[in-house]
C-alpha cells in the first residue's frame, strides 16, 4: 500500500472536453503520477480505515480515510481483474478527497498515510 499523487493539466484538459477530444493527455505527461514509498497493508492497525493526507508548502490541503470510499480496495480489485490482468507492481490510484486546486513552481508536497510520510517532492 502506498500514496501517490494523480495530477491533471486542467488547461489541456478544458482544451481537449471543449473540442470533443479525448483527454488522457491532461493525465498522462512526464512525472504526472508521483508514488511515494510503500508500506504493508498487514502492517496497518485497521486496514478498512486508513488515514491520508497531504500538504502543500506545510498547510494541510487534504486529508481522508479509506472507510469514505465508495468502493472498498478488494471491489475495485476485483472489478479491474475482469478486465485487466494485475501483476506485482500495478499501480491503483482510487481517487481523490476534497481540495483539489492549483500547484505552482517550488511548491513543497508532503504526503502521508497514518501519519507516515511517504512522499515528499518540490514542484520544479
Amino acid at each position: 500500500m502506498g500514496i501517490g499523487i494523480d495530477f491533471t493539466a486542467r488547461d489541456v484538459q478544458s482544451q481537449c472536453k471543449n473540442k470533443g477530444l479525448p483527454w488522457e493527455i491532461s493525465k498522462a505527461f512526464d512525472q504526472s503520477a508521483p508514488i511515494g514509498k510503500f508500506i504493508k497493508r498487514n502492517t496497518l492497525d485497521n486496514q478498512e480505515s486508513i488515514n491520508f493526507s497531504l500538504t502543500i508548502n506545510g498547510e494541510e490541503k487534504q486529508k481522508g480515510n479509506s472507510s469514505d470510499m465508495i468502493f472498498s480496495f478488494e471491489n475495485i480489485i476485483a472489478y479491474i481483474s475482469k478486465f485487466i490482468t494485475l501483476v506485482d507492481g500495478d499501480l491503483i490510484f482510487t481517487g481523490t478527497p476534497s481540495g483539489v486546486g492549483p500547484i505552482a513552481i517550488n511548491d513543497h508536497f508532503e504526503a502521508y498515510l497514518e501519519g507516515n510520510k511517504l512522499l515528499e517532492f518540490v514542484v520544479k
